[in-house]
């Protein structure tokens, strides 16, 4: 028995095929345009994506698939044509920051407690409401096909599925992202579509992540479609957490703390109350998330601008911890999330001086990430406890400083995954459970421990954290 997982990230695009004893075996990877047509946007091609999600199914005929797994980017939207299936805009990704202006104005208006109580988030531009606001404003032919009765809205997840399955749906957890769901109903909330400009009759039914989602072309064969799912949540399933207080931490693009807290959701503490995974005929599993916008991405940026050249030069540094020496770096390149939510705040060196050196600052850009992290476990934790050792994904991951920082960061033990397809496990194991199937998650990884927890760094990265804010507050219009 094998399983496709196909893992839609914000890069690429990837099959992944699943064993019976867990084994992962990477099939295809196609990586797709990044567009950025104006600052604060993010854009990808709705049918490039399509299209290799299309490619990694056709590669994964003759290999005996007995079920299909799709993980998404979580709150990436679009809008299309119900009668054609057409995008009718690109797909405005997670990372953009148009609707900031949008989100200020609600806030300012008086409607971030009613969002907050009814769907859990803050007001901003990160989630999909006002993305999908922003496409019904803006885009001509949304309105016109409104009008009509054809007008599609939804997570990139939904447009996949309707266009491979036949079936417009979404599953509750990519759904308990938008701001637009209801997290005590599971259930479109009619008030927050208002709130957002959204037509609820837009948008997609909800449904479980796992189960009988249809059904999807593999190579020549008909296989079972029986998994959807955002793909931080896919994550923390393949790590094998299940119980209340089991957590993971991805490193990628940006960080992501996910934790598993129960059966309600869990109370706003800076960090979200989010659906983890429904199965079929079950209820919702809840969880609190949080995220750093900026992680690997900080680390990208700092090589472009010439900090070091070879990613082999930041495994290690002989010097100190530059927090304890006075220079601290806020990883705010695209502002804070949280448990800060604070969209305007940017990157910022604290601390500089006439002997700072280049691998100064790069160590200072790691440890700034960690201690980002540690700010997120802390405002989990202010929740529910988080167990030990926290099990870490990620390109980040393979980097034995930065791990051994986050572990300092954290003050507590971190299991670094052994293999690199934590994601695609997760979705593989949701859809092979969905046919009786079950795929036992990996428990193995090797761990970093706590070793020099500096008890002033996070006092002193807080400190740094308030001025980057303060002064971005001064160039505000």
């Amino acid at each position: 028995m094998t399983v496709l997982a196909i893992d839609q990230g914000t890069t690429s695009t990837r099959a992944v095929l699943v064993g019976p004893d867990g084994t992962t075996t990477p099939l295809l990877s196609r990586e797709h345009r990044q567009s950025y047509p104006q600052p604060g946007w993010v854009e990808h091609d709705g049918e490039e994506l399509l299209a290799d999600i299309a490619a990694c199914l056709d590669a994964a005929g003759g290999h005996g698939v007995a079920a299909v797994g799709l993980d998404n980017q979580g709150e990436s939207c679009l809008a299309w044509d119900a009668d054609t299936g057409r995008p009718l805009c690109p797909v405005i990704v997670w990372q953009d920051d148009r609707t900031r202006a949008a989100t200020d104005r609600l806030r300012a208006d008086g409607y971030e407690a009613l969002v907050g109580e009814r769907a859990g988030l803050p007001l901003d531009p990160y989630f999909s409401a006002a993305k999908l606001g922003w496409i019904v404003r803006n885009v001509p032919e949304a309105a016109r096909l409104a009008e009509a009765g054809r007008l599609r809205l939804g997570t990139t997840d939904a447009f996949f599925r309707d266009r491979l399955t036949g079936r417009f749906e979404t599953d509750v957890a990519t759904a308990s992202r938008t701001s637009l769901m209801a997290l005590d109903t599971c259930a479109w909330d009619t008030d927050l579509c208002t709130i957002f400009g959204v037509p609820v009759e837009a948008l997609p039914p909800i449904g479980p992540t796992s189960g009988d989602l249809g059904r999807v072309r593999c190579g020549e064969a008909e296989v079972p479609f029986t998994a959807s799912i955002v793909d931080q949540q896919a994550a923390l399933y393949g790590h094998g957490c299940r119980a209340p207080g089991e957590a993971k931490i991805t490193c990628g693009t940006g960080a992501f703390l996910l934790a598993v807290t129960g059966s309600r959701p869990a109370a706003w503490s800076g960090a979200l109350p989010t659906v983890l995974w429904q199965r079929s005929g079950e209820a919702p599993v809840f969880g609190l998330d949080g995220g750093v916008y900026a992680a690997a991405a900080a680390v990208n940026w700092a090589r472009r601008i010439g900090l070091f050249q070879d990613f082999a030069e930041i495994n290690r540094f002989d010097a100190p911890p530059a927090i304890g020496r006075g220079l601290a770096f806020v990883p705010a390149l695209a502002g804070l999330a949280c448990p800060h939510w604070d969209r305007s705040a940017r990157g910022a060196f604290v601390g500089l001086s006439l002997d700072t050196t280049a691998a100064d600052m790069i160590q200072a850009i790691l440890e700034g990430i960690a201690l980002r992290i540690a700010e997120v476990a802390h405002a989990i934790a202010a929740v529910h406890p988080l167990a030990s050792p926290i099990p870490v994904d990620g390109g980040m991951s393979a980097n034995p400083a930065f791990v051994s920082m986050l572990a300092n960061a954290l003050g507590c033990d971190v299991r670094i995954a052994d293999a690199p397809d934590v994601t695609a496990a997760g979705t593989a194991a949701l859809a092979a459970e969905a046919i009786g199937r079950p795929i036992a998650p990996p428990r193995t990884g090797r761990v970093v421990a706590a070793t020099a927890p500096d008890p002033d760094a996070a006092t002193r990265f807080a400190a740094a954290v308030a001025a980057s804010r303060q002064f971005a507050a001064t160039t505000r219009t």
